[in-house]
C-alpha cells in the first residue's frame, strides 16, 4: 500500500508541476481558494517541507508561538516574495519523490496536502482539471468528522455522498457532490 500512495503522490505532484510550467505568469499572483493567499504562496507552502530542514522549521515555528497555522502563513508569504516562480516550480519538480510526509498522517497526509493545495490552485483558476478517482479515494478514505472540524466544518446532522464514487461521510439529510467538491467542503474551502 505505501508503494501506491507514494506513487499517487508522485503523480500528483508531476500533475501540479505540468500545470504549473504552463501557467501564464501573471495567473501565480491570482488568488487561490486558500485564504490570503495567490498561487505563488500555495506553491511556497507546498514547497516548505522540501525547503526547511527540521531546525529551520522548529526555529519559524517557535517564533510564531508554537501556532503552526501562523507560521505556515507567514513562511508562504515570505517565501512568495523572496523566491521566484522558477524556483518556486525547481523546489516542486526536485521533490516529485520527496518522502516528506505530515507528523501523525503519514503517506496517505501527504496525499491529502498535494491534492486538496493542487485544487485550491485549479479551481480558483478555473482550469478543468479531474483528479484521478483513485487519488480522491484515498483521500476521502482517511478523511473523518474530527478532521472536518479541525477545519471549521460542521457535519452535525448532514451525510456526504460522492456521486462518482463510494464515499459517504457523517449521518443525517444527504449531501450529494463529485467527490473532489466534498473534499474542498470539508477541507473548509468556500466554492
Amino acid at each position: 500500500m505505501t508503494t501506491d500512495i507514494r506513487a499517487a503522490i508522485a503523480a500528483e505532484r508531476t500533475d501540479l508541476i505540468e500545470l504549473l510550467a504552463d501557467l501564464p505568469e501573471h495567473h501565480w499572483d491570482s488568488p487561490s481558494l486558500c485564504a490570503g493567499w495567490r498561487v505563488r504562496e500555495v506553491v511556497a507552502h507546498i514547497t516548505m517541507a522540501y525547503r526547511y530542514p527540521l531546525p529551520r522549521f522548529l526555529f519559524h515555528l517557535a517564533r510564531s508561538g508554537g501556532n503552526f497555522t501562523r507560521m505556515s502563513d507567514n513562511r508562504a508569504k515570505a517565501d512568495a516574495a523572496s523566491l521566484s516562480t522558477k524556483d518556486l516550480l525547481a523546489s516542486l519538480r526536485d521533490n516529485v519523490n520527496h518522502p516528506w510526509k505530515p507528523p501523525g498522517d503519514g503517506y496517505e497526509g501527504a496525499l491529502s496536502h498535494d491534492v486538496v493545495h493542487g485544487l485550491d490552485i485549479t479551481v480558483a483558476l478555473g482550469v478543468d482539471r479531474k483528479v484521478p478517482l483513485d487519488r480522491l479515494r484515498a483521500v476521502l478514505g482517511g478523511m473523518t468528522g474530527k478532521k472536518a472540524k479541525y477545519f471549521g466544518v460542521d457535519l452535525d446532522g448532514v451525510q456526504l455522498r460522492a456521486t462518482d464514487l463510494d464515499w459517504t461521510l457523517g449521518s443525517g439529510t444527504p449531501r450529494s457532490a463529485p467527490a473532489q467538491d466534498l473534499l474542498l467542503f470539508v477541507c473548509g474551502r468556500e466554492i
